[in-house]
């Protein structure tokens, strides 16, 4: 259950299946939940060309391991699944996946939108976008939608 923290493109789909092949055991869970975000090509109300995620690998390593841990504690999962993107990341592709497998749904769902709050407000990862007037850095209190 490790998080995966991947500097290309992935397919999330081909990322749940597989994850669902090699960690989970069929029949055991009735319920999984997932959310896909994107990178969209606006922000603060101007266009946005590509972004940069930059990180310190080992503390994001183990900040997002440790909310996983958590999270399967909290919400009583089978598993979960963290990845996310770091490096340039272009429009309408994939930064960030999260997934929660569990006995109900209530306890998936719950654990999904957990998850994904948790990355929002406090891995550790720094936003840089690439704009019509240049560059800038972006934190979580300046997105257009939070």
């Amino acid at each position: 259950m490790p998080a995966i923290l991947l500097d290309k493109i992935f397919n999330p789909w081909d990322e749940i299946q597989r994850h669902q092949a090699e960690h989970l055991q069929p029949g055991h869970y009735g319920a999984t939940a997932t959310f896909v975000g994107t990178m969209r090509d606006f922000n603060i109300s101007e266009s946005v060309s590509h972004m940069r995620l930059e990180h310190y690998p080992a503390m994001t390593q183990h900040y997002l391991d440790n909310l996983c841990t958590q999270c399967i504690d909290t919400y009583d999962l089978d598993d979960c699944l963290v990845i996310h993107r770091f490096g340039e990341i272009r429009p309408g592709e994939p930064i960030v996946l999260t997934a929660a497998w569990s006995g109900h749904r209530a306890q998936a769902f719950d654990a999904c939108r957990y998850l994904m709050e948790e990355l929002k407000a406090r891995a550790p990862f720094w936003k840089k976008e690439v704009t019509e007037t240049g560059e800038r850095w972006v934190h979580n209190d300046q997105q257009a939608e939070k």
